[in-house]
């Protein structure tokens, strides 16, 4: 920590008892002494309280009744409830739409709020309009301005969602048939920007795209728990190809701290699925840090292996890296499957 760090403000909470205090031999009794210290030591938001409206959309949600809703805070300017605003966006110059708010909220909590007015710093819940999409900015009629937004990556995994047909179908989940599991998915893609959902040649059948594993697996999971029973297929990467017509594929940085006796382990596995160790540091407390470029693919079933090799010791986190040139087949068994 840097000498500005170590010496500011620090509060001792406790989060499931609900209480903060300044002091750790204090006995806190609320969290006033948090929401006071935000309040006094953390500067509020800046920007032009007269100038002309800008708000960044940065968050939708979804009702049913509404459409959907854009989220984002006030950058710029006031805004107030039936007036006509703009939707533009920096990516796509062609986009000038003109409409008027139907709806203006707040948040109270974890409660939306409905309000007639609001004012610069204030996150805000805006509808209206029918696609508004994160990225997008809403600016006074009389002075269009989008504001820059970090690029939405685009779906490098693909998975099959299928009705399940096996012999226990049925047994588990409350919505079973291709028309529940449909209007679920295209429920999923009002408020899920990254995912993408093609139909295929079976009406039973559907190509869902995202991020990475992690992305899907948390999608089915949800599903799971609403109710829904459905097949997936195995995890299969999105491929590409450059001007040249060469196979590319999604690529990861993989960043691995583990304890230094699991670090030969780790290395010769991830190197087994064409992962190239491109930086290796102590990390101190007898950890290693290793830092490998791996094929989005090499990765897919791993974390399972990675746990039971470091005995849940190891720590991995991945980020995508672009795509590059198609680094030949992977050998994922040694000895065969087992049925």
């Amino acid at each position: 920590a840097t000498e500005e760090q170590f010496s500011s403000r620090t509060i001792f909470c406790s989060a499931r008892r609900g209480i903060a205090s300044y002091a750790p031999h204090e006995e806190g009794t609320d969290l006033i002494p948090l929401f006071e210290t935000i309040v006094n030591y953390i500067e509020p938001p800046k920007g032009e309280e007269e100038g002309p409206l800008q708000v960044l959309v940065s968050s939708i949600d979804y009702n049913e009744f509404v459409g959907r809703i854009g989220i984002g805070r006030i950058t710029r300017g006031s805004m107030k409830l039936n007036t006509m605003k703009t939707r533009c966006n920096l990516e796509n110059p062609d986009l000038h739409e003109n409409f008027r708010m139907s709806a203006l909220f707040a948040f109270d909590g974890l409660k939306r709020v409905p309000i007639e007015e609001a004012s610069m710093g204030e996150i805000v819940a805006i509808t209206g309009v029918e696609d508004i999409m994160i990225g997008d900015t809403i600016c006074a009629t009389d002075a269009v301005e989008p504001l820059p937004f970090v690029k939405i990556t685009e779906p490098t995994v693909v998975m099959t969602f299928s009705v399940n047909d096996s012999p226990f179908a049925g047994r588990e989940g409350q919505y079973v048939t291709s028309r529940h599991l449909r209007a679920r998915l295209m429920r999923e893609l009002e408020t899920d920007v990254s995912l993408r959902v093609e139909e295929t040649e079976s009406p039973d059948a559907f190509r869902v795209s995202g991020r990475g594993e992690l992305h899907l697996s948390v999608l089915i999971e949800n599903m799971r728990r609403e109710g829904y029973e459905f097949a997936v297929s195995k995890a299969e990467v999105l491929y590409k190809e450059d001007e040249n017509g060469k196979k590319l594929e999604p690529m990861e940085l993989c960043y691995v701290d583990v304890p230094d006796e699991f670090s030969g382990t780790v290395i010769e596995k991830l190197s087994q699925r064409k992962g190239e160790l491109r930086n290796m540091s102590v990390a101190g407390n007898g950890s290693t840090r290793l830092e490998f470029s791996i094929p989005s693919r090499g990765l897919i079933g791993y974390r399972g292996d990675f746990m039971t090799d470091t005995k849940g010791n190891g720590i991995m986190n991945t980020i995508f890296d672009g795509y590059g040139p198609y680094k030949g087949d992977l050998q994922y068994r040694n000895q065969g499957s087992l049925i």
